[in-house]
């Protein structure tokens, strides 16, 4: 009796296995990460980690539809949210080796002015950041940078 029990209890539980791997469906866990967006800090950090630490997890989210960059230089440079996102997932997993430092401009209930400061050996780049509050979630907008 009690290898009968048995039987059926390794029965059921392979069953259940099955079942549930099968409801995850091929290639659940290739899924997009979302990230936890909702305040205008845990956007900036996020932020922060996407564009020094080679952060990929939550990259698409982190922009708003409408995001450009520019970057004030010799000869000044704008780009697209597509050409920034397709940018940092290429630079997945490589920090840059820098000291950063961030401050907040200003802020209020919709959006946030941060600066983002990153000291190289040889120049630093500054990259001033705006924040939208969009639906539940915080995007970065807009991001401007210019280089000492």
């Amino acid at each position: 009796m009690k290898t009968l029990v048995k039987t059926f209890a390794a029965a059921a539980l392979i069953a259940v296995s099955t079942f549930a791997m099968a409801a995850e469906g091929p290639g659940a866990k290739a899924t997009k990460t979302n990230v936890n967006l909702s305040t205008a800090d845990f956007a900036l950090q996020h932020y922060v980690a996407v564009t020094t630490e080679g952060e990929s997890a939550g990259v698409e989210q982190l922009f708003a539809a409408d995001f450009n960059q520019k970057i004030q230089a010799t000869n000044a440079q704008s780009n697209s949210r597509s050409e920034v996102v397709k940018s940092l997932k290429k630079q997945k997993g490589e920090k840059l080796n820098c000291m950063v430092s961030t401050d907040i401009i200003e802020e209020s209930a919709d959006y946030m002015v941060a600066k983002v400061t990153l000291k190289f050996e040889n120049f630093i780049k500054t990259d001033l950041v705006t924040l939208e509050h969009v639906g539940n979630d915080w995007k970065v907008s807009k991001s401007i940078n210019y280089y000492k």
